[in-house]
């Protein structure tokens, strides 16, 4: 979960920046620092792997209901998606293959 969490974190808080919220405001809702937010969406931390179609749309789902309101506190959300990508439905970055470590 190491190479996960920031990975999430980086794909919700860009779904975020795409639904058109700033950088702060992302901080905000996530409870994180907006250098955090920047470092993740400019590549320099959370970017170790590449999620498959299910685990995206559960994070876009995620960053929709965040920004519309719907809910304010993501972390049962993030556990549920750390499950999928633990169960293997993540592609290891490097060599594109099933990744079960999480």
């Amino acid at each position: 979960m190491w190479d996960s969490l920031p990975a999430i974190r980086a794909a919700i808080a860009g779904e975020m920046v795409r639904c058109g919220l700033s950088q702060k405001m992302v901080a905000t809702i996530l409870n994180m620092a907006p250098s955090a937010v920047s470092q993740y969406l400019s590549g320099k931390r959370g970017y170790r792997i590449v999620f498959s179609d299910k685990v995206s749309d559960a994070i876009a789902e995620l960053a929709r209901d965040l920004v519309s309101g719907k809910i304010s506190d993501p972390r049962d959300r993030i556990c549920r998606i750390c499950v999928l990508i633990r169960d293997g439905d993540t592609m290891c970055s490097a060599c594109d293959s099933p990744n079960k470590e999480g």
